[in-house]
């Protein structure tokens, strides 16, 4: 498991670290065209590009902090540091969402001449390297990485914002209509919002400690109260410490006279074989025996 974790965090720090260079580089020209075309999309998406580099810069120093080992300091390491970075990166998000927003409203009581043709080659240019990092992200372990994911989804909504200028840039180019560029910003805008919020909120309940939405209470009740020697099964917690990372800890009644190193072996590889929880704390109680003339 350690072997596949290390290797998962090398892949993932070299797509962020590849992603970082390219966003960082293509913002820059971004803001230059989107001042010399006067386009609100195309600024827009440069204020989102910024923040994606801030995003995968943070996560990048997530990944790399994240693979610290434990101390007597920080018994767990510091992975927690990875879904901080994805709450920075998905509060980021909803921020900037809005002040697109915001920024449309104002184009559309007063809307500006845009040069569409210099707009739309900046965001063509933009579109490609939107797909290619895209591309390098998803080659990484974004499914399992909360981390990963909200810098992935930082560049998707830059790719996003890219289409969106494209067309605006067309419909500019073919009717001169000047509200296309701050409709494009707001229809994006919402995209990223609804993202943003999304991984923030998962950021904000792996911080609480609540329960990992693949995995059901009542399902691992029942599967360590189906093991021979247990009679029962109570302060059951189970948490995440950082993505992938799911830990457990619970109360087991047995017989009295039970093998308990026997019954804690069953319950360990029963909670790692069903519900792939490997880390797992368990109290083992005995049973009262029952008397004649108890109270």
């Amino acid at each position: 498991m350690d072997h596949h974790q290390h290797e998962h965090n090398y892949e993932n720090k070299n797509a962020l670290r590849i992603s970082f260079f390219l966003i960082s580089i293509f913002m820059t020209v971004e803001v230059v065209g989107g001042l010399w075309t006067n386009s609100l999309a195309l600024l827009s998406d440069a204020g989102h590009m910024f923040s994606d580099a801030a995003s995968l810069g943070l996560s990048f120093l997530a990944v790399h902090f994240g693979s610290k080992k434990p101390n007597d300091s920080k018994t767990f390491g510091y992975k927690r540091f990875e879904i901080l970075a994805a709450f920075i990166n998905g509060l980021a998000l909803v921020v900037i969402s809005l002040f697109i927003i915001y920024e449309a409203y104002e184009r559309f009581m007063d809307p500006p001449d845009v040069a569409g043709y210099g707009m739309l080659s900046i965001a063509a240019i933009g579109l490609i390297i939107n797909l290619v990092v895209v591309y390098i992200l998803m080659k990484g372990n974004h499914h399992d990485n909360l981390n990963v994911k909200s810098a992935l989804l930082h560049v998707i909504g830059d790719l996003l914002g890219s289409i969106g200028a494209i067309l605006a840039a067309v419909i500019i180019i073919w009717t001169g209509w000047g509200y296309a560029d701050p409709l494009a910003s707001v229809i994006v805008a919402i995209l990223i919002l609804i993202s943003g919020w999304r991984v923030t909120w998962e950021a904000i309940h792996v911080l609480m400690e609540g329960t990992p939405q693949h995995i059901s209470i009542s399902d691992i009740k029942v599967s360590l109260e189906s093991l021979t020697q247990i009679k029962g099964v109570h302060d059951l917690h189970v948490w995440s410490i950082t993505s992938g990372y799911v830990a457990l800890s619970c109360h087991i009644v047995v017989e009295p006279g039970s093998n308990y190193q026997g019954i804690l072996n069953q319950a360990s590889d029963q909670l790692r074989r069903d519900f792939n929880i490997n880390h797992t704390t368990i109290q083992i109680e005995e049973e009262p025996e029952h008397c004649d003339g108890c109270n």
